[in-house]
């Protein structure tokens, strides 16, 4: 543990940028699917759902980057302190079948962003997205995390530019999209979409990795006034993140409620696409593709990471990057060679992502509530009871999700 003294605090905006990598979960291919959907489908009805998944996700990752920042050590290996090793195998079972399927999402939905912009084959898409996630990861390994970060952030930059492009030529009716805030539903086909958009707002991925990408950027301290000013940074950092996340998200559903609602097969991403260019134009519809490539890219080099930091974590063994890579990504590739509809692949990797849910969330609510490991910076009661809230209402969404969408 590094002694707190007085070295300088390093102004606010260069301590930023863990959450920025954390949020490409926020605005993944599953989430541009999920959120057009549901403005083509109940036009501003769902607005609220987009607001309160947000507030959701703000709680979620703060904790998880205080756990990284007190402690010093990343969720997964947190909870391997506590595990014996026949437990801590099979946890790491469950967390890799979920970083597979996180992986089956994001290379999917890069590889559909290729064909929709260069009329590339889907597994040749999935290919190119592979490769550029890896040149990511090595960024990453040979220049270090804070020019990966950065890297990350510009694709950020780059998805939210294509998305609210849509936004700014077809601007929402103000007073509807307000009326949207109001909580309510339209009959169970939207209550199914809402579970859908709440569930599979945390991504258990986004949970694990970053407590380690705190640890890493801001080292582990001791109580006194440098770890405060960390903590104030990191929930600077959570709050402006996840705002540009949540904003990307809303203006997919404006966007589609304002010019997509009534218009058939926007259930899918090309279908939405298709949608896009007819009612926006070319140039529209091209930026909406280059923000879902930029999507798939980021998130797939963001979930390969995480993959790697809890492979490290739970089996406290490191692999090759290339290896860790193909780890994950073989899986994606096989589902798109076999010729699977991939709108369809998107929705069964968001299945089995919530089996991951409550594995992520309960361990970093407890822990975060320990007062023995946490010390002076244990959650407040109210903290860890809107935690207690917040994962048992996502599990029970995503149980719900799952049973709905295995029985049809």
């Amino acid at each position: 543990m590094k002694p707190d003294v007085a070295a300088p605090i390093r102004p606010l905006w260069l301590l930023l940028g863990p959450a920025f990598v954390a949020a490409i979960a926020y605005v993944d291919p599953g989430n541009v699917a999920a959120n057009v959907s549901a403005g083509a489908q109940y036009g501003f009805l769902l607005v609220w759902v987009i607001v309160v998944a947000n507030l959701m996700a703000c709680l979620v990752q703060y904790l998880s980057a205080k756990l990284g920042v007190v402690t010093g050590r990343s969720l997964p290996e947190a909870v391997a302190d506590r595990m014996s090793t026949p437990t801590r195998v099979a946890y790491w079972v469950q967390a890799e079948l979920v970083a597979m399927a996180t992986d089956l999402a994001e290379v999917v939905g890069g590889a559909i962003a290729l064909y929709l912009l260069f009329d590339l084959p889907l597994l040749v898409g999935g290919v190119i997205t592979g490769a550029v996630s890896l040149v990511l990861l090595l960024v990453k390994d040979r220049r270090g995390q804070t020019v990966f970060e950065r890297v990350i952030t510009g694709l950020l930059a780059v998805i939210a530019i294509g998305f609210f492009t849509s936004l700014f030529a077809a601007p929402p009716p103000v007073g509807e999209a307000l009326g949207g805030l109001m909580p309510r539903f339209d009959g169970p086909e939207s209550i199914l979409l809402a579970a859908a958009m709440l569930g599979a707002t945390v991504m258990p991925h986004a949970v694990y990795l970053h407590s380690g990408l705190t640890r890493d950027r801001h080292g582990h301290h001791a109580p006194g006034p440098r770890r405060k000013a960390l903590l104030r940074a990191t929930r600077w950092d959570v709050g402006s993140a996840m705002l540009v996340a949540g904003a990307v998200n809303l203006s997919m559903l404006l966007v589609a409620a304002t010019t997509l609602q009534g218009i058939a097969d926007t259930d899918s991403i090309e279908g939405a696409f298709a949608a896009v260019q007819n009612t926006l134009g070319h140039t529209v519809a091209l930026l909406f593709a280059i923000g879902l490539l930029a999507s798939g890219l980021a998130s797939s080099s963001v979930g390969a990471y995480a993959g790697a930091m809890i492979m490290d974590g739970l089996l406290r063994r490191s692999v090759p990057l290339l290896t860790r890579r193909l780890i994950t990504l073989l899986p994606a590739l096989a589902v798109l060679a076999a010729g699977v509809d991939p709108s369809r692949a998107l929705v069964l990797s968001q299945v089995v992502l919530s089996f991951g849910i409550p594995f992520a969330l309960i361990p970093l609510i407890r822990l975060t509530s320990d007062r023995a490991l946490m010390g002076v910076d244990v959650n407040r009661a109210l903290t860890t009871a809107l935690g207690w809230l917040v994962a048992g209402l996502i599990s029970v969404l995503n149980v719900a999700l799952i049973y709905l969408t295995l029985t049809g």
